[in-house]
């Protein structure tokens, strides 16, 4: 894995696969503000994504407002916020008892009522603004086929609600057995599941919807303009991309997996981890109405996300189906440094062709007479060595900023990350954020030096291990 973190992002490729969000592509895709690069301005922005758009909304809802101008290397969106399954689901029992034993319950309670919180903050915000992006609010289930697995996660949701208490909706799971998820929710085979409030939504739609109302408010949107290097000076920064050099009194890299690029101090502190996504047209034994819930799949080293499209969308009924990162050779170890999103791994990807099929057995019936697969592609991510976004102020750099590492959780992680960076750079209500933003999440110099080992939260910890017979299915 060390040789894997050492490698360099570079820049985003060009010509990447593209996602089944960017088809067709909004009219934002290749939107300039104005023809010519701004030369100088109060805060520069790095990345369109989810974090990047809703900073730029952030900073501008401010009075005074700065002048904020954000770039984008590719296309609007184009990165791993425009390429993900869409799916708001915080999954927090999932790393609950880690992040008890890590950081202690008060911060570990936190973090379960963030993702909460930023999961309901994604939807009121698409409601509260009019953005169209299929915004689906329910239920989701995590079908678990593994016994150690299945303990866990008994075992985290008994003590989220003691801690919490039953009443906190952040603690509101409810349990399957074998018989329910095989007859209920149509997957057998599974020792059991565990239901729990999430969403889901397009992803892309969202973002473009949030830009808009950033640039309604002033901002000046670059795409296509790939920043290849950057120093500070006296007054700031200067940016130098392919159009050109930009003065930034302040920089903020919301950047990701490439973020290390521009900022080489951050090299093996932010790992790219390539991630695979498929879109698949339901078998003819599917419910007709589509499914009621999305779904996750778990298994003793891994786990799959599906989330089917809601009613009223395009393609209603498509299912939204990626993981199978453990799948590839070496367990998926070289999908870590990587951040070609313009091809694929063939195993990874026909893995996942065959997954619906293989979790929902007969109820799937015969594919699509148009085929399984309607689209398939991948998207970069990026993982620090903690399991812990990056935000605040960088360490040993003035007006620099960061906003990144969100672990492939970003729809629950990103919306009010971006609030909290705004905050910590007007210096504003920091006591009130304390309350509510995780002290885990902010960079420091000590969390910079942690040695990147992969990614968290997938197997069961060793002191809670207990050897089992794992329940596979033939794929």
């Amino acid at each position: 894995m060390e040789q894997r973190a050492a490698i360099s992002p570079g820049l985003p490729r060009s010509n990447p696969t593209v996602s089944y969000w960017q088809d067709p592509p909004s009219s934002l895709a290749s939107h300039r503000t104005t023809d010519a690069l701004p030369t100088s301005v109060s805060v520069l922005i790095i990345g369109s994504g989810i974090t990047g758009s809703s900073i730029a909304y952030n900073l501008l809802s401010q009075q005074p407002a700065p002048s904020v101008l954000l770039i984008e290397a590719r296309t609007a969106c184009s990165g791993a916020t425009g390429r993900n399954g869409g799916h708001t689901k915080c999954a927090s029992y999932r790393s609950f008892l880690e992040n008890v034993s890590s950081l202690g319950e008060a911060e570990a309670v936190k973090i379960v009522r963030y993702e909460y919180a930023c999961m309901k903050a994604v939807h009121a915000f698409a409601r509260e603004h009019g953005i169209e992006c299929d915004s689906w609010e329910g239920d989701t289930v995590d079908v678990i086929y593994d016994e150690d697995q299945w303990k866990l996660a008994k075992h985290a949701v008994k003590e989220i609600r003691k801690v919490l208490g039953e009443s906190d909706p952040a603690s509101v799971y409810h349990f399957w057995d074998t018989n329910e998820a095989e007859t209920k929710l149509l997957t057998p085979g599974a020792f059991g599941a565990v239901s729990y409030e999430a969403g889901s939504l397009s992803p892309y739609k969202f973002v473009i919807g949030v830009l808009r109302l950033a640039l309604e408010k002033g901002l000046n949107l670059q795409t296509e303009t790939p920043a290849i290097s950057m120093r500070a000076t006296e007054k700031g920064w200067v940016v130098e991309t392919v159009r050109g050099a930009i003065n930034a009194e302040k920089v903020i890299l919301s950047t990701n997996g490439y973020t290390a690029h521009l900022h080489p101090a951050l090299q093996g502190v932010i790992v790219p981890l390539r991630g695979h996504m498929t879109a698949q047209r339901p078998g003819t034994r599917m419910p007709s109405e589509g499914l009621g819930t999305t779904y996750s799949f778990i298994y003793d080293d891994g786990y799959e996300y599906m989330i089917p499209r809601p009613r009223g969308s395009t393609f209603a009924g498509d299912i939204m189906i990626g993981g199978g990162l453990t799948k590839a050779s070496q367990k998926g170890l070289n999908e870590f440094g990587t951040t070609d999103d313009t091809s694929h791994d063939p195993i990874i990807f026909n893995y996942l062709q065959k997954s619906t099929q293989t979790y929902f057995g007969c109820n799937w019936g015969d594919d699509h007479p148009e085929g399984r697969v309607r689209k398939a592609w991948t998207g970069i991510m990026g993982y620090s060595a903690d399991g812990f976004p990056l935000v605040g102020p960088v360490p040993d750099e003035d007006n620099l900023f960061i906003a990144a590492s969100f672990q492939g959780h970003g729809m629950v992680l990103c919306l009010l990350a971006a609030k909290a960076l705004v905050q910590i750079m007007a210096g504003d209500n920091v006591a009130e954020m304390d309350r509510w933003f995780p002290k885990a999440f902010v960079i420091t110099k000590e969390r910079m030096k942690h040695k990147f080992q992969g990614r968290l939260h997938t197997t069961v910890p060793k002191d809670l291990e207990i050897k089992q017979p794992t329940r596979t299915l033939a794929v």
